[in-house]
C-alpha cells in the first residue's frame, strides 16, 4: 500500500479509545510484510501498544512514536484530489502512515529507526506509561501530532480541576431554610473568572476552560451539592497557580487536583518552522525514551470534528521531513 492507500486503510479501522486491539493487529502484521520486526506490548486486556525494528537493528538510536486511538465517533474514510477524510485522518493514523513510509526509506538509506505506536492517548496515556517501563535506550523520540509539518517548540501543559460545592436542601419557598450549593459554585467560578492567568512571552497565555457543570435536584428544591470540572492549558510550572485556585475558591468549594500533564519546552532544529503545541501529548509519559521531538502533517484545529482532513501534500511532505530529522540526528 502507498501512503494514501495505507492511510485510508488505517482510518477504516475503528479505533475509538479503548478499542484499539483490531488496529493493533494490523499494524504489525503490515510491517511484518514491510520486513521490520513487530511485537505487542500488552497494556490491558486485548490492548496493546505496537513497537517495530529492523532485523539487527533491536536497538535504535531515534524512534517515531505517535498514537492509533482516536475520539468518537467513527468516521470512514474518504478523499479528493487533495485530502483524505475521516476519524483519524490527521490525529494520528495519517501521522502513523507517513511514519512507516519515512522508515521503510530511512532503511534504504542505511538509517535504521523504530516504530511505536500507543494506545490511550486520547484518554489517560496509558500505552505511554507502560511503555516508558520497557524503554529500549533510545537517544531521540520523534512523536507526531498534527503540527501543519512545524517543529513544536513546547507544549502546553494541563490541569484538571474539579470544583464540588456543598449546601442544605430546602423547600424553595423558603430559601432561607437551606443553603444553596449552586450559589457557591457560581461565585467561586466568578472568582476563578476574575484571575490573572499566566503568560509565556514565547508560548502564550494560560487559558481555562469550564467544561462540566452539574448540581441540584429539582427547580423547586434548594440544591445541596453542585459540582463543575474545569482544563487549565498550562506554560509553565503549575505550583503557584495551584495556590492561587485554592486561595480564590476559598471556603465557596472543594478543591480537588484530578490531573496534571506538565508544560514543556522541546528541541527544536535549524531550518524547520516552529509553532507551539497549545495541546498535550504522549511525550510527557515518555521520558525513557529519549529527548523529544514532535510534528506531523495535519491541523489541530480540523482535529475531533466532522471534517477531519488532512492534506495529501502535506503527508507526502512529512515523510520527507521525518527522514531528513532522523538523519540530522543521526548524523
Amino acid at each position: 500500500m502507498d501512503l494514501f492507500a495505507l492511510t485510508r486503510r488505517l482510518i477504516d479501522i475503528e479505533s475509538i479509545t479503548p478499542n484499539e486491539s483490531a488496529v493493533g493487529d494490523f499494524l504489525c502484521d503490515e510491517l511484518r510484510r514491510r520486513g521490520l520486526e513487530a511485537r505487542k506490548m500488552p497494556v490491558e486486556g486485548a490492548r496493546a501498544n505496537v513497537l517495530a525494528t529492523w532485523p539487527g537493528h533491536a536497538r535504535p538510536e531515534i524512534v517515531f512514536s505517535t498514537h492509533m486511538d482516536t475520539v468518537p465517533p467513527f468516521i470512514a474514510s474518504s478523499e479528493d484530489d487533495g485530502r483524505i477524510y475521516g476519524r483519524g485522518a490527521c490525529d494520528a493514523k495519517g501521522i502513523i502512515a507517513a511514519q512507516i513510509l519515512a522508515t521503510e526509506k530511512l532503511c534504504g538509506a542505511g538509517v535504521f529507526v523504530g516504530l511505536l505506536f500507543l494506545v490511550g492517548e486520547e484518554r489517560d496515556s496509558i500505552g505511554a506509561k507502560l511503555a516508558n517501563q520497557q524503554a529500549m535506550g533510545t537517544r531521540f523520540m520523534i512523536n507526531g501530532e498534527p503540527t501543519e509539518n512545524k517543529l513544536a517548540l513546547a507544549s502546553k501543559g494541563a490541569l484538571h480541576v474539579e470544583l464540588v460545592a456543598r449546601g442544605r436542601m430546602a423547600h424553595s419557598a423558603y430559601p432561607e431554610l437551606g443553603e444553596s450549593a449552586i450559589d457557591k459554585l457560581v461565585e467561586a467560578l466568578h472568582r476563578l473568572h476574575a484571575m490573572k492567568l499566566p503568560e509565556d512571552p514565547e508560548v502564550g497565555p494560560c487559558t481555562k476552560n469550564v467544561g462540566l457543570i452539574q448540581g441540584g435536584r429539582a427547580p423547586n428544591v434548594i440544591p445541596d451539592s453542585a459540582q463543575a470540572n474545569l482544563f487549565y492549558r498550562l506554560v509553565g510550572p503549575a505550583d503557584a497557580l495551584r495556590r492561587e485556585i485554592t486561595e480564590a475558591v476559598g471556603e465557596l468549594a472543594e478543591v480537588h487536583f484530578t490531573r496534571e500533564t506538565p508544560f514543556l519546552r522541546l528541541r527544536t532544529l535549524d531550518g524547520l518552522p516552529t509553532m507551539v503545541a497549545a495541546f498535550t501529548t504522549d511525550i510527557p509519559s515518555l521520558a525513557n525514551w529519549g529527548e523529544p521531538l514532535l510534528l506531523g502533517p495535519g491541523s489541530i484545529h480540523v482535529a475531533h470534528t466532522e471534517g477531519e482532513f488532512v492534506e495529501k501534500a502535506q503527508l507526502r511532505e512529512a515523510v520527507e521531513i521525518y527522514c531528513s530529522m532522523a538523519k540530522r540526528l543521526s548524523s
